[in-house]
């Protein structure tokens, strides 16, 4: 039985409870009015017969949105640790001497892992890096090609944030400054390295 039809359901039964109980007391009423007692247990058993019902419904409202919550948060800690394994692979990647076409293959690989949990705005990043990375990876190595690179990975970065957190809502900052920002910082240290 679905949510909404035991919801309905439920309101149903109340509905009945109420319209018999009230036909019932009308009655019990006419019939009892000289035993004052009577009429007591009729409204007691009525008012319990109503809370049952209406506590039931509450109850199990309150299980389904706690079953959905939980859902969302297992579904939000699959998709961070899947971004986080294709940001150590990259890192990885990025330290190697030689890239061969077993790297792309293995980035490659890890688009189907991505279609399981990222929204379409990732998955289209992700294949303009994987043709920025085929193209400057030509020649076996990143060599002189970073600069491209680490454009390319800002951009996947803000999607992947923005597919985590939601659309940027931030008065200060665009998302092309969010980007450049990312793309800054991530060559800042090897500029610093360079100068030694």
């Amino acid at each position: 039985m679905s949510r909404t039809s035991k919801n309905v359901f439920y309101l149903l039964l109340s509905f009945l409870t109420l319209v018999s109980g009230y036909a019932y007391l009308r009655y019990a009423y006419k019939v009892t009015d000289s035993v004052p007692f009577t009429q007591e247990i009729v409204l007691i058993i009525l008012g319990t017969t109503a809370t049952v019902f209406i506590t039931s419904l509450l109850l199990n409202n309150q299980t389904a949105v706690e079953i959905e919550k939980e859902q969302r948060v297992r579904y939000i800690e699959l998709k961070t640790g899947t971004y986080r394994q294709l940001l150590d692979l990259l890192e990885e990647m990025s330290l190697l001497k030689r890239f061969t076409r077993a790297e792309i293959v293995r980035l490659q690989f890890m688009s189907h892992k991505l279609a399981v949990i990222a929204s379409p705005e990732v998955l289209d990043e992700y294949q303009s890096f994987l043709d920025v990375v085929n193209r400057i990876s030509a020649d076996d190595s990143f060599e002189g090609d970073l600069n491209k690179l680490h454009q390319a990975l800002a951009s996947l970065t803000v999607q992947i944030r923005q597919d985590i957190i939601g659309p940027e809502k931030s008065p200060r900052y665009s998302v092309g400054q969010i980007r450049e920002m990312i793309r800054r910082n991530s060559t800042r240290y090897k500029s610093g390295v360079d100068k030694r």
